[in-house]
């Protein structure tokens, strides 16, 4: 018996250090803590992620991080839905949607739209419409994706050139190349798109009527999201991610040129504009401003999408950038 327990002590004194040594992952390269997913469809709003990951950038912050590809918004955003991923880039619409529908998310940054000039979307009449001003827009028919950001910047837009969204006979087409061979063939008067298929639609005869990088109001942002919970447990490896964006963002500002094919691949350039559009400017890691989001609300609620509006500070998380810095 005193064998026996001789043989169970040395066991314990060799086994407990190697068992307390494998359950404390903190500080190990495959931390979870360290570990983010994003959902990112092919547009041109998350270019500057996958610079970071042609450029290591992520392993030389210390984070590990899946860009995983999603062909559509719906798609992408029933992945957050389920936890599957951590986080996307998204609108403020988009958000409060999420957040109606029972996934608890908040704004971690802005990425593009920091000022009108980024983000372009326009409202196009189509080659044969004779539509040359905003006035003459009242009773044809406009192509939009309805309920969302593209319906808002319209209706915005629409404002801006003194015309009522009510005058208008909006006509509901989710799918953006959809919407384009609508406009271009003639069974649209108008419609609201994005680069680059707004340009691509003006390249083929349509004429832009309203462009949101030509006013003064800022009408459209592009934000980074994340799931509460990737919030509350993952918050330095996200601030991380901030810092890493910003520096993939300033390499496609000085040399743009140097990734010019894997911008034509991962945003989708159609073939038409491949030697000709530019990528955007991206905004530096700063917050929405509370007028912008207090805007997407009360139209929000105005459609009857939400019962009431949310506060700033219930979709936007104030502490992953830097308050001395370019948040406002």
């Amino acid at each position: 018996m005193k064998i026996k327990g001789l043989v169970l002590l040395l066991l314990l004194i060799f086994l407990v250090p190697a068992v307390a040594g494998c359950s404390n992952p903190a500080g190990s390269g495959s931390s979870k803590a360290e570990d983010l997913k994003l959902g990112l469809i092919p547009v041109e709003d998350n270019f500057p992620f996958f610079v970071a990951e042609k450029e290591g950038l992520f392993t030389k912050a210390g984070l590990k991080v899946e860009l995983v590809p999603f062909n559509s918004a719906r798609d992408r955003d029933l992945a957050l839905q389920s936890g599957s991923i951590d986080g996307e880039v998204a609108d403020i619409v988009a958000t409060a949607l999420l957040r109606k529908g029972g996934t608890p998310v908040k704004i971690a940054s802005l990425t593009m739209g920091a000022t009108p000039a980024e983000g372009r979307f326009a409202l196009l009449a189509g080659p044969g419409a004779n539509i040359s001003s905003p006035g003459q827009l009242q009773g044809r028919t406009v192509g939009i994706s309805e309920n969302t950001i593209i319906e808002y910047v319209a209706d915005g837009l629409l404002r801006e050139g003194g015309v009522d969204p009510a005058a208008v006979q909006k006509l509901p087409v989710p799918q953006i190349p959809e919407r384009l061979q609508l406009l271009l063939g003639g069974r649209l008067d108008a419609a609201l798109l994005p680069d680059p298929f707004a340009s691509l639609a003006a390249q083929k005869g349509a004429r832009v009527i309203l462009d949101d990088t030509q006013i003064k109001r800022n009408l459209s942002q592009v934000v980074l999201i994340f799931r509460e919970e990737a919030l509350q447990q993952k918050k330095p490896a996200i601030k991380k991610l901030l810092q890493v964006y910003t520096e993939a963002a300033n390499l496609i500002t000085r040399n743009p040129s140097a990734y010019r094919e894997l911008f034509i691949e991962k945003a989708r350039i159609p073939a038409e504009l491949k030697d000709t559009y530019l990528a955007p400017h991206y905004s530096p890691p700063q917050l929405p401003r509370r007028e912008e989001v207090a805007a997407v609300m009360d139209w929000m609620v105005a459609k009857k999408l939400l019962a009431a509006p949310y506060k700033y500070e219930e979709l936007v998380d104030p502490d992953l950038v830097n308050p001395g810095g370019n948040n406002r």
